[in-house]
């Protein structure tokens, strides 16, 4: 557990979550999806993986907690709100910096975006059994 502890029922899907969230502009959700990217300078931000190809920026309540750096690839569940943001060409590039884009990539950001976000009170990280 991060944050506030959390159970993991009753969690959808980040695609069952696009699809709640047509129309509006925030939601409280509980949702489960695979982690794409953190933060590797301190954990402060994680991205899930979308059915249509982007990420859904993940932040942290209140700044209050910190993700593992080397969690890409892993399963979450995570609890907060949803809410559809317009990223700045600048706060896109700072993410881009922060994930270990190339300068070039870095560059080639010339334009802002909506996007599907998420700020999470909390977050769990499902145990895998090694046999």
């Amino acid at each position: 557990h991060f944050g506030e502890k959390i159970e993991a029922e009753n969690a959808v899907s980040v695609s069952e979550l696009t699809q709640k969230m047509a129309g509006k502009a925030k939601m409280p959700a509980k949702v489960e999806g695979e982690v794409t990217a953190v933060c590797q300078k301190k954990g402060c931000w994680m991205m899930l993986k979308q059915d249509n190809g982007d990420d859904m920026s993940v932040t942290f309540k209140d700044y209050g907690f910190f993700m593992p750096k080397d969690l890409a690839g892993q399963e979450v569940i995570m609890q907060g709100k949803a809410f559809v943001a317009e990223v700045s060409v600048d706060e896109q590039r700072h993410y881009a910096e922060d994930a270990g884009k190339t300068p070039e990539e870095v560059l080639a950001i010339t334009e802002p975006k909506k996007t599907l976000s998420f700020e999470s009170s909390g977050v769990l990280v499902p145990v895998v059994e090694i046999k």
